[in-house]
């Protein structure tokens, strides 16, 4: 997901970062597939049970797509509008989601039978994003993550509107973060989950914090609050391995995914300082291009095709030939279908906007 000069084209993105969304993808990859299998119709056995030691704990792949995206959202806050900023989220989610949830749904609905069922009145449900709202389950259970995300793009637009993302951003994530950690260590509120994002509030907030440092900020108070941040996310973390036990009946070591949690931290805040790889620009813009779509594809759609080949000698090999044809699905998708639609969308809405009065860019303070 990403946005404006740093992150938009090839020439000047943090290559490293784009490397780390793929190996995040491909860790809820292996999640879904050597460990639990969609929540869909009861089958949730996993295809290669035999990676479970492994993959149990790919599901952290989310938190690090939370991270990186609290620093992207800071940058592309940058000299927006709460109009601009919205656009550019819409634009950047919606068209490519719409897309990969029909192209699942099509899939699920010629293939799926009799382990995966769904219908029209799904389909239309999911248009809403969160379609639990309107009482339809998700297309794909990984659904769940882009509410999240949503969740977070409206309060930055809201803060963006009011005028205090950027000048009060320290004491808006000390208000954040002190509103989590008391929901999750008393009352653990449902609402307050879901609105004020409290169990991954720290993930996001980490992000944004990296981002003031990528700024050059150095300051005591940065430092103390990036400490913070780190803290409460890794406690998230451990807090919500309580849904993960609870539905699958298995272990998680707390020490092994505060662990995951630390270094996976550590590594996105070192890759802000890599300015270049020995890689080319284009092959980077594609590697980060796929990762939406092949993190919205792979599930439900994989699991499909898997259930109707039925049971093969070698189910590795058929999940490596599976996994490498959404891969190959999702660069398509981003290179044909992504791309263009982003650029056509955004177009539309800014002139749009630029019509009703609404400017999309902020206005350069004179000096």
């Amino acid at each position: 997901m990403n946005d404006k000069t740093a992150f938009g084209d090839g020439s000047g993105r943090l290559q490293a970062l784009d490397l780390l969304r793929l190996i995040a993808v491909l860790g809820v990859v292996l999640f879904h597939y050597g460990f639990r299998g969609p929540a869909g119709m009861n089958v949730t056995a996993a295809a290669l049970p035999d990676l479970s030691w492994l993959a149990r704990y790919g599901f952290l792949g989310v938190p690090v797509f939370f991270v990186i995206s609290g620093f992207v959202i800071a940058y592309s806050a940058e000299g927006r509008t709460a109009t601009g900023f919205a656009i550019a989220r819409f634009a950047r989610i919606y068209p490519c989601f719409v897309f990969c949830m029909t192209l699942t749904f099509v899939t699920v609905l010629l293939f799926g039978p009799p382990h995966f069922t769904t219908g029209p009145a799904q389909w239309a449900a999911n248009l809403l994003i969160a379609s639990p709202a309107l009482h339809r389950p998700y297309m794909d259970s990984a659904y769940w993550s882009l509410v999240v995300e949503v969740t977070f793009y409206g309060w930055v637009t809201i803060l963006i509107a009011a005028g205090v993302f950027r000048k009060r951003i320290d004491i808006i994530i000390l208000i954040w973060l002190g509103i989590s950690m008391l929901n999750e260590l008393t009352i653990d509120s449902r609402i307050v989950e879901v609105v004020f994002l409290a169990d991954d509030s720290g993930f996001f907030a980490t992000g944004i914090l990296i981002y003031e440092f990528y700024r050059g900020r150095r300051s005591a108070l940065l430092q103390g609050l990036l400490v913070l941040s780190v803290a409460t996310a890794i406690f998230q973390a451990v807090h919500n391995l309580g849904w993960l036990r609870d539905r699958t009946g298995e272990f998680f070591d707390n020490c092994i995914v505060a662990a995951i949690c630390l270094v996976s931290i550590a590594v996105i805040m070192a890759a802000t300082r890599i300015r270049s790889l020995p890689v080319s620009p284009a092959t980077v813009l594609a590697i980060g291009g796929m990762t939406y779509p092949m993190y919205l594809l792979h599930q439900q759609l994989g699991y499909a095709v898997f259930y109707r080949i039925g049971p093969v000698a070698h189910p590795a090999m058929l999940v490596a030939l599976i996994v490498l044809a959404i891969a190959m699905m999702s660069l398509a998708t981003w290179r044909f279908v992504d791309r263009p639609a982003h650029r056509w969308t955004k177009r539309t809405l800014t002139a749009l906007a630029a019509r009703m009065g609404w400017a999309a860019q902020s206005q350069p303070v004179a000096s």
